[in-house]
């Protein structure tokens, strides 16, 4: 079993900053593939960013150049720096991480961006 626990999201103006961080624990046997996904009220679940075992990652055309995720092995945690933050970014955040062919989501954290 992993656990993910998010943090870091708020309210934040057009053209802010946050920064998210997704915290693993549990039997975590490697470095796992995580990701971070969000969800606007009224849409579907959708990628935001993603980062193998490794350190290969990958974003939609929406966040590309905004966005940046990372992780920190030796702390099993994730993070997601977003800048140049636009209202359409408003949404539930979710950090998903897969082991052994199954995915464990984190309970989601609300990012705000209005004025």
């Amino acid at each position: 079993q992993v656990q993910l626990v998010e943090s870091g999201g708020g309210l934040v103006q057009p053209g802010g900053s946050l920064r998210l961080s997704c915290a693993a624990s549990g039997r975590i046997f490697s470095p796992i593939p995580m990701g971070w996904y969000r969800q606007a009220p009224g849409k579907q679940r959708e990628l935001v960013a993603a980062v193998t075992s490794g350190v290969s990652t990958n974003y939609p055309d929406s966040v590309k150049g905004r966005f940046t995720i990372s992780r920190d092995d030796a702390k099993n945690t994730v993070y997601l720096q977003m800048n140049s933050l636009k209202p359409e970014d408003t949404a539930v955040y979710y950090c998903k991480a897969t082991q052994a062919w199954r995915d464990y989501w984190g309970q989601g954290t609300q990012v705000t961006v209005s004025s």
